[in-house]
């Protein structure tokens, strides 16, 4: 199926490895001219090159830390500056620390809520006057199952990841009329360095996490970015205001 992203503009922050990374290269395998946007720039313009060897795609890398409202006002315009357009906005980046929930100070809920949820807010808020002159776009969150199940030690990630869900479903009211969907994917299992974290602090190799789901195997980032090509193209654009599990089938729940 051609998805309609040929010659239209993505940005995807968090890119440099991982989800994010798998998503802009799905992208640009597409056709997507894409800003990759990361904090570390050797690894994020190493990842950018990559994309842009194997795709054939239009790849600018944008170092940015969008913990900071600044950042996120400036890689919005150095994407429009450099393409000319914005059609698709991918938000996307690492989670907070794991701990206990009434174990983190006032600081540690601070960050996460600049990490996670005023990061959406604000790329959005940057975001959309460009895809309303573009006629319409995509904006896609990336959260992850625990939003939807909330597990022992994962307290800044779901607090604040949840209050993301609700963002988008406001926005998605909102901006409808003007073409705009947004949509939140919940990934589950997935071969990231987080995970690798995870399976070094509870002792767990990924076969034990694989033995609990229903597909029998952990995900990939190319599963979570199949589904983000499809929301951010105009294939997709009759679905919004959603919260999609990847999970292979996970998510105990007929939510």
């Amino acid at each position: 199926m051609n998805l309609g992203l040929a010659g239209r503009v993505a940005l995807v922050n968090g890119a440099s490895q991982g989800i994010g990374y798998g998503i802009a290269h799905t992208l640009a395998e597409e056709g997507a001219r894409v800003a990759v946007a990361a904090r570390r720039l050797p690894a994020l313009v190493a990842a950018a090159e990559r994309i842009a060897r194997e795709t054939g795609a239009q790849v600018v890398p944008i170092q940015c830390d969008i913990r900071r409202p600044e950042d996120c006002e400036r890689v919005i315009a150095e994407t429009v500056g450099r393409f000319g357009a914005l059609h698709a906005l991918v938000n996307n980046d690492g989670a907070p620390p794991l701990g206990g929930l009434l174990g983190f100070d006032d600081e540690a809920w601070r960050k996460a809520i600049e990490q996670n949820l005023m990061s959406v807010v604000r790329l959005t808020r940057a975001a959309v006057p460009h895809m309303r002159a573009a006629g319409g776009g995509g904006i896609v969150n990336i959260t992850a199952i625990s939003m939807l199940e909330p597990k022992p030690g994962f307290g800044l990630s779901v607090a604040t990841w949840a209050a993301v869900m609700g963002f988008a479903k406001t926005a998605s009211i909102e901006l409808g009329r003007d073409g705009i969907n947004i949509n939140t994917i919940a990934p589950g299992l997935v071969e990231t360095p987080r995970l690798h974290r995870v399976s070094e602090q509870s002792g767990k190799v990924m076969g034990d996490f694989a033995a609990g789901i229903p597909l029998g195997r952990v995900g990939t980032a190319e599963d979570i970015a199949a589904l983000v090509a499809l929301l951010v193209s105009p294939r997709g654009a009759y679905i919004t205001g959603t919260t999609i599990p990847v999970d292979g089938g996970l998510l105990a729940s007929l939510r």
